[in-house]
């Protein structure tokens, strides 16, 4: 009858690892692994609050979408700047600007055009709703089309347009109505619930 018998683990320098060495190495990876995970959620947290803090510093619901309207024509002003050659700067400025459209969408299509219909504007609301299909259906356009073509420029200023539109509508006369007809508690709480949103997607 043949017995076997495991040696045990050595070191570095061939000395052998005791059991107690062998749980305390498992521990230190543990610990090495849980500290790596904690410190990517601290940087994605760190992310999303920078992306947010302009809004949330912006002040009230009204002023923080308009901020966020604002940085959005930023990137429209960008792209127009651009020249055909230049694809890569294109492609970089159009994905910024999908990602700030779709946070900004976010943001208005869970909070504030609910509580436009709770105000009795359902058809305001609803139309609204409806240009941010056509919002997205640009982007895929834009991105559908080769960044040199010569009709992209153009594409992009209609975009801009369209858009600047909406915009104009929401800042000067919805929005505003809006927020005088709702009390400050429920301002407030349209403040913490943009927010909120758009933390979860920035």
């Amino acid at each position: 009858m043949s017995t076997s018998t495991t040696t045990p683990p050595r070191d570095d320098e061939g000395k052998f690892v005791s059991k107690d060495d062998q749980h305390s190495n498992l521990g230190l990876i543990a610990g090495a692994a849980t500290a790596g995970v904690a410190l990517g959620m601290l940087a994605m947290l760190g992310r999303k609050a920078a992306v947010q803090a302009p809004s949330m510093l912006a002040g009230d619901w009204a002023d923080a979408l308009a901020a966020e309207h604002k940085a959005t024509l930023k990137i429209f002003d960008a792209l127009e700047a651009t020249e055909a050659r230049n694809t890569t700067k294109r492609a970089i400025l159009l994905a910024q600007l999908k990602h700030a459209l779709a946070k900004h969408a976010i943001e208005e299509e869970n909070v504030i055009y609910p509580a436009l219909r709770e105000a009795g504007k359902i058809e305001q609301a609803d139309e609204l709703n409806k240009e941010h299909g056509y919002v997205k259906q640009y982007l895929y356009e834009l991105e559908n089309m080769p960044n040199d073509s010569p009709d992209y420029l153009a594409k992009v200023r209609k975009f801009r347009a369209d858009i600047e539109e909406h915009m104009t509508e929401e800042e000067t006369v919805l929005f505003p109505a809006l927020r005088a007809q709702l009390s400050e508690a429920k301002n407030k709480a349209l403040t913490s619930a943009v927010n909120k949103e758009g933390f979860k997607v920035a």
